[in-house]
């Protein structure tokens, strides 16, 4: 999902402290906006929504682990932000469990409908009169993995009975909730776009004839009697009871594919994140189906330049951060896919060598206009980001997604929610290793990210927003380690966003894309980039949204932080 600023944040070169929520450089003499970390010793919630944060903490303080304030605050989030998420998406996580000091990765994406062949699909997309799998309806769907997710993750570090974890979103789903700032803006957009879609988009989320606006009060009832199914009942509601009967009979009688043997098959994967040492911290992703991977190749790139001597906002920083972005795309583009359909050259792809023969392709006076994906060897072997701590050490890193905005625009009548549209990111290619197929996960976006500092943890973060989010946490990596900045400056700092690399809906990217700036980045920089070759756009959103909890060793406090493009709050106790 795209971002929205309210006020874009102005940064430069050289940062020094002002005041509690000013930095300025040394050089230009620019102040931006930021504010102070958020300190707590016993616990901490950062989400994009304050309400959410806040049931967040309140299940912390009822002695609930950090999972179980994660679940509780991505159910409130799926009612009051289902401009980014819900349960009819998917989601992704990285708990550092404090017991064994070890990370458990965990991939709750869903699957494609069994009963769409290939062929099928290209027949229903030949009625249709288009040759790429559109953007909203029932083509796109996918079978969502959330509520999986969710169970999977209590069921191995939850403390809380779920009725107790789901109660915060039940009541406000019930009673209701003022919408923020933000997420009305998003919400409004994505009725005008979404409301012509068969079924309950408009009785469940715009139920007065229109989109509700900033401080309206809005109920979600129907939601509510869902979570209380899922209270009760547990994940069999979903995936073998009542929800997917009732899914499974709109479906068949609305040209839908989705059946219930899809959701009764559906499955988690718990997986080992994988990661690469940038400067002495080991910075963590999830392997493919998703992109996570894309940060950890930029940052083997980037490794080799000296970031902090070229200095924070320089041309020369910015530049090869963008050439690197470029070059691991391509990769992205080629290889990454379900790892059940596809051979992945994994360890390949993270290899410090690999890293040094892409880094040699970049020029550093001038943008490429295209670049080739690699050949590493092959061994065997718009949406929400939240991040809770506990008392006891424990930390989660968690995204969650219906891809884009409010997703397919589907709604079942009277179970309030909508489902994603992630099978969008099929290619229809032959042979290609992210092209289409039944019972297959699609290439994603959202991606949780943890950094470990010699075996300990020292940051659990995550930045939304579709293909920005390896630039982003690459952006935020490089300015902790290279440009020292703190939690909260990371993420508010002015950012950059490259597209037109090749994707699923780019063949070829052969003009060298183009690069999104922020207002912060300062003039003289954007000048040499555009001498270098750079086509430099603006752009009011599209730079994501962050959230990051870092641990205080020496301290034994957590310090948390939430950017301001986004409506939300990091909170503490």
């Amino acid at each position: 999902m795209k971002s929205f600023p309210r006020a874009a944040a102005l940064t430069a070169t050289m940062l020094i402290p002002l005041t509690m929520c000013a930095q300025i450089d040394r050089v230009t003499g620019r102040a931006f906006a930021t504010r102070s970390e958020v300190i707590a010793q016993h616990g901490m919630v950062c989400t994009s929504q304050p309400l959410a944060t806040q049931v967040g903490l309140d299940v912390l303080k009822a002695g609930g682990s950090a999972v179980d304030a994660a679940i509780a605050a991505n159910a409130t989030l799926g009612l009051m932000e289902p401009t980014g998420c819900g349960i009819g998406g998917d989601l992704f996580a990285i708990v550092y469990d404090a017991k064994t000091k070890k990370l458990h990765g965990l991939n709750a994406s869903g699957r494609s409908p069994r009963g769409l062949s290939f062929e099928q699909l290209k027949a229903e997309l030949a009625k249709l009169k288009v040759t790429t799998i559109p953007s909203y309806g029932m083509l796109p769907i996918s079978v969502p993995g959330a509520v999986d997710g969710w169970f999977e993750l209590h069921g191995k570090f939850g403390r809380l009975p779920m009725s107790r974890v789901l109660e915060p979103a039940i009541r406000y789903a019930r009673e209701g909730f003022p919408l923020s700032e933000l997420i009305a803006f998003y919400w409004e957009r994505s009725v005008a776009i979404l409301g012509k879609q068969p079924g309950g988009f408009m009785a469940t989320y715009a139920p007065a004839g229109r989109a509700p606006a900033k401080g309206e009060i809005f109920r979600n009832p129907d939601l509510a009697s869902t979570y209380t199914l899922l209270a009760q009942k547990g994940r069999e509601a979903f995936y073998r009871g009542e929800i997917a009967a009732r899914i499974d009979a709109f479906f068949s009688a609305n040209g839908g594919w989705l059946r219930k043997i899809d959701f009764e098959q559906h499955t988690s994967t718990w997986v080992d994140p994988v990661s690469v040492n940038y400067r002495g911290y080991d910075v963590y992703e999830l392997p493919p189906n998703g992109q996570g991977i894309a940060a950890l190749q930029m940052l083997n790139i980037l490794e080799g330049f000296d970031l902090r001597r070229m200095g924070y906002n320089s041309p020369d920083a910015l530049h090869v951060q963008i050439e690197a972005k470029k070059l691991a795309f391509e990769d992205r583009a080629k290889f990454y896919a379900d790892p059940e359909f596809a051979r992945i050259p994994l360890p390949g792809l993270l290899s410090k060598g690999y890293a040094a023969e892409r880094r040699k392709l970049i020029n550093p006076q001038r943008a490429a206009k295209t670049y080739d994906a690699g050949s590493p060897a092959l061994q065997q072997g718009d949406t929400i980001y939240l991040t809770t701590a506990d008392g006891e050490g424990n930390m989660v890193s968690l995204i969650q997604s219906n891809y884009r905005g409010m997703g397919s625009g589907i709604v079942v009548p009277g179970l309030g929610f909508g489902f994603q549209d992630r099978g969008e990111m099929f290619t229809l290619e032959p042979g290609h290793a992210n092209g289409y197929a039944p019972g297959k996960r699609p290439f994603h976006t959202i991606i949780p990210a943890f950094i470990m500092k010699d075996g300990a943890p020292f940051l659990s973060f995550g930045v939304m927003g579709g293909a920005m989010q390896p630039q982003g946490h690459v952006q935020i990596v490089v300015n902790l380690i290279d440009f020292d900045m703190n939690v909260q400056e990371a993420g508010d700092a002015a950012r950059w966003q490259h597209e037109g690399s090749t994707d699923y809906n780019v063949p070829k990217m052969t003009t060298g894309g183009f690069v999104y700036l922020e207002t912060g980045v300062p003039w003289e920089t954007q000048a040499e980039l555009k001498r270098r070759g750079h086509d430099l756009r603006t752009d009011l959103g599209g730079f994501g949204g962050y959230q990051g909890i870092k641990w205080d060793a020496k301290n034994r406090t957590y310090i948390g932080a939430s950017e301001s493009r986004k409506d939300g709050q990091a909170a503490g106790w």
